[in-house]
């Protein structure tokens, strides 16, 4: 699905304090799919509670304009992107069921580029996905997150997610250590 674009102002923390910043939010064009594939392949490296790893993401701009192609003509799913004061800074989503026993439910991804974590911008992003699900009809939505991922889960819980199971050793690392990961609902 496509939405209009939206323009947030949020108060600047750390180096930027004191200075107001524009968040704007829009979803995907064919224009923004190469930028896309490396903002991926530099979230992946950045953390460890992404899915994949860096060396994984192969994507092809055919691949990415099929993807981005494919979230703007669904009903049932959204991809949105976000800009800080002009810079992409990541993006979040509403993954639809396609089903119809689980078309009442999405799935929910969000990933930023590490410096652009822990500014409040997730909140808003999340916000607004959480308004959109409501505004389509849908009643549940599902995310998983790495367990000791503690800013996240004070995000989720922040907004009414909550913890419905563990999957234990859920990703294994390069290093042989494992994580878990917590599936968490939000009741519409």
């Amino acid at each position: 699905m496509v939405i209009k674009e939206e323009v947030f102002k949020i108060k600047g923390k750390g180096e930027f304090e004191g200075k107001d910043r524009e968040l704007r939010i829009r979803c995907a064009t064919h224009e923004d799919a190469q930028m896309l594939i490396d903002y991926l392949k530099t979230t992946c490296g950045e953390t460890k509670f992404l899915v994949k790893e860096p060396e994984e993401i192969n994507l092809t701009l055919e691949q990415e304009y099929k993807f981005i192609d494919g979230n703007n003509e669904s009903e049932d799913s959204l991809l949105l992107l976000g800009f800080l004061d002009g810079e992409y800074i990541g993006n979040c989503s509403l993954m639809g069921k396609g089903t119809l026993r689980a078309k009442h439910r999405a799935g929910v991804g969000i990933a930023f580029l590490l410096k652009y974590t822990n500014l409040g911008i997730g909140k808003i992003m999340l916000g607004k996905l959480i308004e959109v699900a409501k505004e389509k009809g849908l009643e549940q939505l599902e995310l998983e997150v790495v367990a000791d991922n503690a800013r996240a889960l004070h995000v989720y819980e922040s907004l009414g997610f909550k913890i419905c199971g563990t999957f234990p050793k859920n990703m294994k690392y390069k290093d042989g250590t494992y994580a878990d990961c917590y599936f968490m609902v939000k009741e519409l």
